[in-house]
């Protein structure tokens, strides 16, 4: 009896340090894609900026050169606020 306890107990001590092991691993993947994803979330927010811009200097041309065609391409790009 004693010999299947000690059994069990060196299997979850096994068991525990596995377990261990994987969060380790498994939250040095997650801070990695975190870290990722900022970095991808930066770029985006760098590219929509001037894309924003050139959107609004082509509304401002429509303004002042109005075109239907471009007035119809431009319906979805016009910001909710205005």
């Amino acid at each position: 009896m004693n010999s299947i306890l000690t059994f069990f107990l060196g299997l979850l001590a096994l068991l525990g340090v596995i377990f261990a092991l994987q969060t380790i691993f498994l939250t040095r993947e997650l801070r990695q894609l975190n870290a990722q994803a900022a970095a991808d979330n930066n770029n985006l927010m760098q590219i929509q900026g001037p894309a924003q811009a050139l959107i609004n200097d082509v509304i401002a041309f429509n303004k002042s050169n109005p075109s239907p065609e471009l007035t119809k391409l431009l319906q979805p790009a016009k910001p909710a606020s205005k």
